[in-house]
């Protein structure tokens, strides 16, 4: 039995007198539920049936025996122990020699009792021994466990004999019933002061599979053809178990995944004949009937209720069950952030036609506080605390309220967020925004009221398209230098929308892939006159893979204010560069066109940025040089002869949740102010 796997054998032509069951085989696998029958009960009293004739005669011990013996070891031919064309005898064959020839040549690199450390080979079964089976033979292995440690000749023949039934093993999961294995120690080869361990391997002939038979598949209403397909053995394939096991697991898969959620797939059972070097496999499936999808039940609704559940599903009542939906369906519910354990159990009707699905849930905890203290170059000091609940407005409607106080900001904002808004990861949004804020570019004193419905992307279900619709009423009092350090008061309405397709392999850490998006946000401005214009950016992204360890990224980013001029729109409407997410070396909004006594940046009408990187990565760890470079005009387009130029080194850990990045930059062109250096730290690529 190899995990699973029954192994038994047959003598071809002789009655079925004995089939013996080999020791289980200590062998890594894939797991995969699998149920056990119980005998069927015998009354104590009753009286067995007569043998029948099993129609078998009985073999004429006279004649000689048909099957071809095995090759002869050429090694060591005279110690091996019994017949190889002697069934009984190949389930025991092995040679070992675990010492040299005689006590003189042992005495030339070892006393009995010296430590000495070694090295092991195994020769041999460099067609057999796959990345599977050295890996299973350097866990499991007693030599190699005590490799890296200095060991006496007992030591070294105890651990050469288990490793010799370990290989005996290990082959028999290959389908080699008849192995002969010779093991032996020599003094160090020239230039190494370790011990040479050697195994000289003969596999010998592989068995093969006689008869496949796969039992129950008849009872799956027309679907046997394709079912049966999902399991690869085949009549003719060698008796490998990691096959074999493999294909069990991909039937249940299959299984799971056409409508049968209570099917069972036992245990396969090799029938092993060591005179034809054969083997007959069997094994029994138990589909257990075709259901389709019927009712999401669920007792506790305190975070929310079957219907909600229902809406994040991916099926619909009448879908035919699929095993994947179901797990699909839990990653859902635990992406909501709401449940700290949660589990999803088919459940018959009765009906002989649908399955309803129990969900039980155990909610986490909903409350949270964050604070924040820093400090950066150009923004000052800055404070920030927040408090969530993220169930306060059942299902999912999450409110948040919001300070910062800072050197250049001070914000309360409180914002509501509705998760999952009758579709699966849509998402409604709500903000109420109140803030003071005082940078180079502008000083602004603004009230936002905004809305927004999305289409989500995350982690866990990154999507190829996105898509925002918004509205916001913005209530601004600003002063720059075009304005002389007067206030102006501008009221702001616009509708924001945003579209982008996401064809990367990764949402914090693309490696290859592209991306492509576009933004529009029409706008009416109300001051003395009101005046209409219209926003618009387009960002695009690609990701090409060099080798293993370099990924080579580029991006680039166009803006224009379509309407109006730059002096009339509001400061904090106008587009700016400069910073960790824009051109990297150059203080944050510093780029552009500077305006006043101070020399302070205006911001402007139209916007073009490029960027690339050499991502190279080494484990856990990784650098990125990197060159970036925009430019901030106040025309209707940008003036690429003015580009400003950053270029610098980036540092890179690979956590679990994403790259953590450090980047440090200096500006190669810059304008009077700019800084030496700049350094940025956040989470995931800078694009």
């Amino acid at each position: 039995m190899t995990d699973g796997l029954r192994i038994r054998r047959r003598s071809s032509g002789r009655p079925y007198a004995a089939r013996l069951l080999l020791a289980p085989l200590l062998l890594a696998a894939p797991a995969a539920v699998r149920a056990q029958q119980e005998p069927a009960a015998v009354a104590p009293q009753q009286a067995l049936d007569a043998m029948p004739d099993i129609g078998v005669d009985w073999p004429d011990m006279g004649q000689p025996d048909a099957i071809a013996p095995l090759p002869e070891d050429p090694v060591d031919t005279a110690t091996q122990a019994g017949d190889p064309a002697n069934p009984a005898a190949l389930d025991a064959q092995m040679i070992a020699d675990t010492a040299p020839a005689d006590a003189d040549d042992a005495a030339t690199f070892a006393d009995a009792g010296e430590e000495r450390r070694y090295t092991v080979l195994l020769s041999g079964i460099d067609a057999i021994a796959d990345a599977q089976f050295t890996l299973r033979f350097d866990e499991l292995s007693a030599l190699r466990l005590g490799q890296g440690k200095s060991a006496n000749l007992a030591q070294i023949n105890r651990r050469m004999k288990e490793d010799r039934e370990l290989l005996d093993r290990l082959l028999r999961a290959k389908g080699y019933y008849a192995a002969r294995i010779r093991s032996a120690v020599a003094a160090p080869p020239p230039g190494s002061d370790r011990l040479a361990v050697t195994f000289d391997i003969i596999p010998g002939t592989q068995y093969l599979l006689e008869s496949v038979d796969v039992t129950g598949l008849a009872e799956t209403a027309g679907q046997e053809a394709r079912l049966r397909a999902a399991f690869p053995p085949k009549v003719g394939d060698p008796v490998d178990a990691d096959v074999i096991l493999a294909g069990r697991d991909a039937l249940a898969l299959k299984l799971s995944e056409s409508g049968f959620p209570f099917a069972r797939v036992d245990e396969p059972e090799v029938r092993i004949d060591h005179e034809e070097r054969k083997g007959d496999l069997d094994i029994i499936v138990a589909p257990g009937g075709f259901r389709r999808f019927g009712a999401i039940r669920m007792d506790d609704t305190r975070l929310f209720d079957a219907h909600h559940a229902q809406e994040i599903a991916r099926f619909d009542p009448g879908d035919a069950y699929r095993a994947s939906d179901v797990e699909d369906l839990r990653r859902a519910i635990v992406a909501t952030g709401l449940v700290s354990s949660v589990s999803l159990k088919p459940v018959d009707t009765g009906d002989g036609a649908h399955v309803d699905l129990a969900v039980d849930v155990r909610p986490a905890p909903l409350r949270t506080i964050a604070g924040e203290l820093g400090y950066g170059t150009g923004e000052g000091y800055r404070a920030e605390v927040s408090w969530q609940h993220r169930n306060l407005f059942p299902p999912e409607g999450a409110l948040t309220l919001r300070g910062v106080l800072g050197t250049q900001e001070q914000t309360a904002s409180a914002t509501y967020r509705r998760n999952n808004f009758h579709r699966r990861d849509n998402v409604l949004t709500g903000l109420l925004s109140v803030s003071n804020i005082r940078r180079d570019a502008y000083d602004a004193r603004t009230i936002t009221v905004a809305g927004g419905l999305e289409r989500q992307t995350n982690i866990l279900f990154q999507k190829n398209w996105v898509w925002r619709v918004g509205a916001e009423l913005v209530a601004s009092d600003e002063a720059d230098a075009f304005s002389g350090g007067a206030r102006r008061t501008f009221l702001i309405g616009a509708i924001p929308l945003s579209l982008t397709y996401d064809g990367s392999d990764d949402l914090l850490n693309p490696s290859k892939g592209f991306r492509l998006g576009g933004r529009i946000s029409p706008e009416l401005s109300f001051q003395d006159t009101t005046f209409g214009y219209a926003k618009v950016q387009l960002d695009g992204s690609v990701y090409q893979p060099v080798g293993e360890k370099l990924v080579v990224a580029a991006r680039t980013r166009f803006g224009t204010i379509l309407g109006s001029t730059v002096d009339q729109i509001a400061p904090s409407r106008r587009f700016y560069a400069g910073g960790g997410a824009s051109v990297r070396g150059y203080g944050y909004q510093a780029i552009g066109p500077r305006y006043g006594d101070d020399d302070d940046p205006v911001g402007g009408k139209s916007l073009a940025e490029f960027s690339l990187e050499a991502r190279v990565r080494f484990g856990n760890f990784g650098v990125v040089p990197f060159v970036d470079a925009g430019n901030i005009s106040t025309s209707f387009l940008p003036r690429f002869r003015d580009l400003r130029i950053g270029a610098g080194m980036g540092v890179r850990y690979y956590s679990n949740f994403g790259p953590i990045r450090v980047d440090i930059g200096t500006p190669l062109n810059p304008q009077s102010g700019d800084p030496k250096i700049a350094v940025y730290v956040s989470l995931g690529q800078a694009f």
